[in-house]
């Protein structure tokens, strides 16, 4: 079908801003066991009220799809397929800056005027004020942006624009005292990467991450194409009892979204990274539970809680998972989880989906790590 021209970026994950007083750092108390739910009805379930043509669950044991992976062939998402990860990219973004900091170029608690000077300024915003751990916990009071970044003459963006246009919007809350998710706070960390390093945070991410882990589906992409095999992405609506859908797979530029969304991966190797962070092979363990500490995210449901580019559910079976969701225009939802004891759940599926459905991907991923 034809595609559509580039629209506003959804942002890779919409959340109610925060309206509590202070944040806390201490780690929730555990969620009550309750039934197992069967991880293949739930991925029915999601991928039948959300609307797409398929979805995939990729988890330490099996691999469980629904549907199909594109609406003109009948075959199903397998693990090795690759997609546009979205916001998944921020945990690779907030492990580049944090074995930094393990190698002692960057302090967490320094703020960014020492790595960025003059770059977060004006409209409110004070760099002098501002964390790198605040950046990276979505706490900075820098808000997503409100203006237009401007492209370069070859239509790509550059760090530092995307900054500056997210500077536009004045915050809403001083430094450290709520929650905020914020695409410009990863821009914002990805420059840090780039001056401290001298290498463009592409570069640093496929050195450090990438090529160690051997994660051969995944790269942070210097343009829109994909190598198959891929999961196309769509946007799609209702004709009465009908869906139709648009191919949306290429149309977002990559460095518009850059550190805070630009990776392409599969659920495999999403699930190796996810599980190589937990298992202490990417971070040193002191800087892993700085990774982990955490504050609430007021508006998303299942207690969740987000420490340094890092997201905590809390399971229904007890105990809790680490990962990251992801949404983008190009028509991928994903996310990937994983627990201490060595269980990981990777969710994709190939249509954006604007608000949950009757069965939720989170309640989807719960039921995978609980089964």
């Amino acid at each position: 079908m034809k595609r559509l021209s580039l629209v506003a970026l959804v942002a890779a994950l919409s959340v109610t801003p925060a309206v509590t007083p202070a944040v806390a750092h201490a780690q929730p108390a555990v969620a009550h066991a309750q039934p197992a739910v069967d991880p293949q009805v739930a991925l029915d379930s999601y991928r039948t009220t959300a609307g797409g043509p398929g979805a995939a669950l990729h988890t330490h044991s099996r691999t469980l799809h629904s549907g199909s992976a594109s609406i003109t062939e009948n075959r199903p998402i397998t693990p090795d397929d690759r997609f546009r990860a979205a916001s998944q990219t921020k945990t690779f973004t907030a492990v580049a800056v944090l074995q930094l900091v393990d190698d002692g170029s960057v302090d967490l608690d320094a703020t960014v005027e020492r790595y960025l000077p003059g770059v977060v300024t004006g409209n409110g915003h004070d760099g002098t004020k501002i964390t790198v751990r605040q950046v990276l916990q979505n706490t900075s009071g820098i808000t997503s942006s409100t203006s237009d970044p401007q492209p370069q003459p070859d239509g790509t963006y550059t760090l530092r624009e995307l900054v500056r246009a997210g500077l536009t919007t004045p915050p809403r809350t001083a430094p450290g005292t709520a929650f905020e998710y914020s695409n410009t706070n990863f821009a914002l960390a990805g420059l840090l990467v780039e001056q401290v390093t001298g290498r463009s945070i592409g570069d640093v991410i496929t050195a450090r991450i990438i090529a160690p882990l051997g994660l051969t589906r995944t790269e942070y992409p210097r343009s829109r194409s994909m190598a198959a095999p891929f999961v196309p992405g769509y946007q799609g609506g209702r004709l009465g009892p009908f869906f139709f859908w648009l191919d949306r797979t290429d149309s977002v530029e990559p460095s518009f979204i850059a550190s805070a969304g630009a990776i392409v991966s599969s659920q495999r190797d999403l699930s190796t990274f996810q599980r190589a962070l937990l298992d202490g092979r990417l971070l040193s363990p002191s800087t892993l539970r700085q990774m982990r500490t955490t504050v609430p995210m007021p508006g998303v449901p299942a207690d969740s809680r987000y420490g340094l580019g890092l997201w905590r559910l809390a399971l229904t079976c007890g105990g809790e998972a680490w990962g990251h969701f992801g949404d983008l225009s190009t028509g991928h939802s994903s996310g990937t989880f994983a627990t201490d004891d060595g269980r990981v759940a990777a969710l994709v599926t190939n249509t954006i989906v604007l608000t949950e459905p009757a069965t939720t991907r989170i309640q989807v991923i719960d039921a995978a790590l609980c089964a």
